[in-house]
């Protein structure tokens, strides 16, 4: 090996790294639009059977069929945030400055019964919240206000952008297919579209099952928080319904938010007959909730739209968590279920692909 081969090597080599670098660089710099396609996409796959059905049964245009299912889940979107508009208001009145004095009030008031609830058992746990400035940071949520409002300039251009992009994947279905098959390499596109044709199908079954899961959390939480009278039970019921979303971590979530708000609706009555009964009894309906969900709802429906036996979603998305994060645990199921269709089309001879698609 002479010195003018080491040297191509080298220079191949950092040629390779800095490709590599330059690559990692550009997604970095449009990491948005990268989101942007993402979601468009997820869109698509929902709304496939809604623009089928309209195409196939109603005998619809194709342009027209994707212009009503948007305008279906533009509705559905107008319909979510007019939801939250009376939470919002209600929670703006407490929150705003000139409310301040009395929120504390009521919040002090409340530590005061617990601190007397606790102390009537001998327990002084709570007795060093009596002086604790809770609401000094209410303050700052002006501030906060301004900040939250700057960003709008930048979701309204990312609507539009999700919108925009939408449209054209529906209309065009094979458009992101031919997007991917420009990479692919000569001789695997017949196998490759075919596996695509697959994780389509696969992929709108689970996000539709996803909406499905959702609906049955949300008729169980808004049951619970109507029986006992919480304000704004389905408001609250469908952000706690929708925070499922991020396996594992989304209901603990919930489970905080239910329980601070259980409180807070009661917030003028007395502690020991009132808030803390209702809020225990409410917190048990959601727990009840959460296992119907976790042992009936989630493994019948991922199972059957995904074609994956429970205990492999279980893994996966722990295994997603534990490398990506939240981000990790919301992904893993649609990416395994992609990986899973392509191993068989291309690996269909291996033992451990045979054994993990054989349902597919």
């Amino acid at each position: 090996m002479n010195s003018k081969t080491i040297a191509n090597g080298i220079l191949r080599a950092l040629g390779i790294l800095l490709g590599v670098f330059l690559l990692c660089y550009f997604l970095n710099a449009v990491q948005s639009v990268i989101v942007y396609i993402i979601i468009a996409g997820v869109l698509s796959l929902i709304a496939r059977p809604i623009i089928l059905l309209l195409r196939n049964k109603l005998k619809f245009p194709n342009t027209l069929a994707v212009i009503f299912t948007m305008f279906l889940m533009l509705s559905f979107l107008t319909g979510l945030i007019l939801m939250f508009i009376p939470l919002i208001a209600e929670q703006g009145q407490s929150l705003s400055l000139l409310e301040v004095d009395k929120l504390q009030e009521n919040i002090q008031e409340i530590f005061n019964q617990i601190t007397a609830y606790f102390s009537s058992r001998g327990i002084d746990v709570l007795g060093k919240l009596k002086n604790i400035d809770i609401l000094a940071q209410f303050k700052e949520i002006p501030d906060f206000l301004n900040a939250v409002l700057a960003t709008v300039g930048s979701l309204s251009v990312g609507l539009f952008s999700v919108l925009f992009i939408s449209f054209f994947f529906m209309k065009d279905s094979q458009l992101l297919k031919n997007g991917v098959m420009t990479i692919i390499p000569n001789g695997k596109e017949g196998r490759f579209s075919k596996s695509l044709e697959t994780i389509n199908e696969l992929l709108s079954r689970y996000f539709i099952g996803l909406l499905l899961q959702i609906t049955i959390l949300f008729v169980l939480y808004t049951i619970i928080l109507l029986i006992f009278g919480i304000d704004n039970a389905i408001v609250i019921a469908f952000l706690c319904a929708l925070l499922n979303l991020i396996p594992y971590v989304g209901p603990m979530i919930g489970a905080v938010i239910m329980f601070v708000l259980s409180m807070t609706s009661n917030i003028d009555q007395d502690f020991q007959n009132d808030i803390l009964p209702t809020t225990i009894y409410v917190m048990i309906g959601y727990f009840i909730a959460q296992l119907i969900d976790n042992f009936a709802s989630q493994p019948i429906i991922f199972s059957k739209t995904t074609k994956s036996h429970p205990l492999e979603i279980f893994l996966t998305i722990i295994i997603g968590g534990l490398l990506f994060g939240i981000v990790g645990m919301i992904t893993a199921v649609p990416l395994y279920t992609a990986l899973k269709v392509i191993l068989k089309e291309f690996l269909s001879d291996n033992k451990i692909v045979k054994s993990i698609t054989k349902d597919i």
